[in-house]
This record gives structure tokens, sequence and C-alpha cells, in this order.
């Protein structure tokens, strides 16, 4: 395990402005409601973008710039030309420099690494991208710990520690990083990422490409993903065997990535899809590896309840590899049919103290807000904080 380090945040001289770098990238996150898993690649961005896959990345950016325009510090603002960050900054009300320009005028799968190797040579203070573990890693590949660099979670994949909690926890990490504020470190923050090959072939296979150098906050940033330890299996299995004897008739389920649904699925006997959204209904499998649009239709005219897991090390219950349940469906479904399970070991270890949601819509996530039951093992639950 590397030896986790913790970088003095540099102070500028007095009246000098700090410089972020800003960089979006527009194809981020199209993937996700439409079950793809990610956007890796021509023909998979071409698959999303049929099945009617809309940018979000964008979206998410510009919440996280309206939180840093409305802090007290100035500072700088440089960025790509157009879709790769300039028209976000605009529209935040911000006067953006733009220092890199796609030659093709579209947005190109290099423009990170481009826009990112400009800015590492243009004395930026912080990089701020929006994008998912695949935009971390190409920037990553390009400043190395030249500058430290922080994430807008606005991809499919998010499992590295270098994005914050929410956009708006990005944007207000950002602005507390540049006004040099005590309580913001610089640490070695995982950079990792899931093959989107293995992930469509139902097989997990992540790997760590390096540590970058990330402003942290405790409740800003997140961890990267943790790993179960052996010792939870029994207690997880006791309480998915729970969850199958309380489904109810006529009633419909929809089941969560991870391996911590899958083990209902298995004591059912029937065939999961560990990296996407299926639906059971009356003991059987009814959809396999559905996107938004599949869920709804199974949905219509039936009570339907979610079952969810906890991703990771950053808590997630929601927003996290996992958004083909959208906001939408949660709202169609209710909060109090959303069934999650966890063990008590990930609960206790989560640096954050509470679970995460990120849905995208401000209702949905207010909605979820507030305590929630976690069923821990055979009739034993505790009701734990979620935060927005």
């Amino acid at each position: 395990m590397r030896e986790q380090r913790d970088f003095e945040v540099p102070l500028h001289p007095a009246g000098l402005e700090k410089t972020i770098g800003f960089i979006v990238n527009p194809v981020a996150g199209m993937g996700g409601a439409v079950g793809l898993k990610g956007t890796d690649g021509v023909e998979v961005l071409q698959e999303a973008r049929r099945r009617g896959a809309r940018p979000v990345s964008s979206e998410r950016a510009l919440l996280a710039l309206q939180r840093l325009a409305a802090s007290a510090t100035s500072f700088r603002l440089v960025t790509g030309s157009g879709a790769l960050g300039e028209d976000v900054a605009r529209a935040a009300g911000l006067d953006p420099l733009v220092v890199y320009a796609s030659p093709q005028g579209e947005s190109r799968p290099d423009d990170t690494r481009n826009a990112a190797l400009v800015m590492a040579y243009t004395s930026v203070d912080l990089l701020l991208f929006a994008g998912g573990d695949g935009t971390a890693r190409d920037v990553l590949s390009i400043v190395g710990d030249r500058l430290p660099i922080l994430g807008i979670p606005a991809g499919v994949k998010m499992y590295s520690a270098v994005f914050g909690t929410t956009a708006q926890s990005a944007g207000n990490l950002a602005a507390r990083f540049i006004a040099a504020q005590p309580s913001v470190r610089v640490r070695d923050a995982e950079v990792m990422d899931i093959d989107e090959a293995a992930m469509r072939s139902d097989q997990l296979s992540a790997r760590l490409y390096g540590y970058a150098r990330s402003p942290h906050e405790r409740h800003l940033t997140q961890n990267a993903k943790s790993g179960s330890v052996a010792n939870e299996d029994m207690a997880l299995d006791a309480v998915s065997r729970q969850v199958v004897r309380e489904m109810k008739p006529g009633c419909l389920y929809l089941l969560g990535p991870g391996t911590t649904t899958r083990r209902v699925t298995d004591r059912l006997g029937l065939p999961s899809t560990l990296l996407g959204v299926d639906a059971i209904m009356d003991g059987a499998l009814v959809g396999a590896d559905l996107d938004e649009h599949g869920l709804i239709r199974l949905m219509k005219g039936r009570e339907t309840h979610i079952v969810v897991g906890v991703l990771g090390g950053h808590g997630s219950l929601f927003g996290r590899g996992n958004q083909q349940i959208s906001a939408e469906i949660i709202r169609r479904v209710g909060r109090e049919r959303i069934i999650v399970i966890a063990s008590m070991n990930k609960l206790l270890s989560l640096d954050s103290g509470c679970l995460r949601v990120d849905t995208g819509d401000a209702e949905v996530d207010a909605m979820l807000s507030s305590p929630i039951r976690v069923h821990t093992g055979p009739d034993r639950s505790v009701f734990f904080r979620v935060r927005a």
C-alpha cells in the first residue's frame, strides 16, 4: 500500500491571483442512463447517441463553476474552446482565457490530453476537470505530479479519489483551495479505472493507474473504492435471503449493480448482471442489464421496489455506477420502497460517515437526504445518514 502523504497548500504572494485550468469532457457520462457503463471509444459513443443519450458533463461542470464563481477570492480561469470549457465558464458568468482549441472544431477523444498538456505549461495552480475515471486517467497521464488536479464527477465510472463527492462539493473545494484555507490539504489520491469492455462482459477488472496530487477536505472528496472482507459474507448472505423471503407477489424489484445485490439473485437461483441493473418479479428474471427507458417500461402499472448496495469507500447510494436508476425512477418508486443492503464494516469504514446521493436532480437528492434504513444482517438494520 502506498504511504499517504499530505502536502502544504502553496501560498502565493499577497495580491497575486491563482490560475485554475478548466477542462470539460463533453461526452463523459453519456453512457450511464442508457446502460452502456461508460463512453470509452468511438463506437460506444455512437451507440450511446443512437440510444438517445444526452450530454450531462456540462450541466455538472456548471454547478461546480457557479460555486467557484461565488467565492470571495478572485482567480484567473484558463480553458478550452466551446464545449471543452469555454461555454460552461461563460454560462457561469466568468470571463475565461481560451488557451486550447480542437483542430477539428468538434471535440475529439484526445482533446482532454491536449488541453491538459497546454495547461500544464501555463503555470496553473489547479486543474479542474469534469468527467469520469477515463478523463482522470487522461489528465494524470499528462500532468503527472506537476500540479494538483480535482475532478467534477460527471462520468459513469468514478472510483478514483480525485473527485469531489458532488459537482457542488468540487466547486466549493476548488474555492477553498485557491483561498488557501488551512482545512484543505493536498494528498496523493488514487486514479483507478475499470475496463469497460470487461464490464460489458460482466467482468470486474479494476486497475490502479497512479496517484495524483489532489486537494482534499473531509466530506468534500471521495475515497477510492474499498474491498470487502471475508467475514462480511455470512451476514450479507443472510440478509439477502431475508430480502428474497419478503418480496411481495406481483411487485417489481430493480436490483442495482454490485456483488452485494448479486447475492439476492443467487438466492433465487437466477443469473444477474454484475455491473448492470436487473428486474425481478415473482421469483423470475423479467429484465437483464436494463437502461433507464427499459426500467420505466417495466414499472408501468406495477408497484416497484429498488434494491441497492453501497458503492465503494466513498459510500455512494445513487449517482455512481448505477445511473440507469435515474432520478425519475427514484421519484416514481418513492423513498419508502428503497431497500439498502450493506455490511456494518463497510458503513463504519466510510470516511464521510454518511451515504452519498448525486442523482443530478436537486429535488430527488433532497428527498433522499435524511437517515435511511440499511439492512446489515437478518432482522438487523441501522438508520444511516444520507447527504447530497
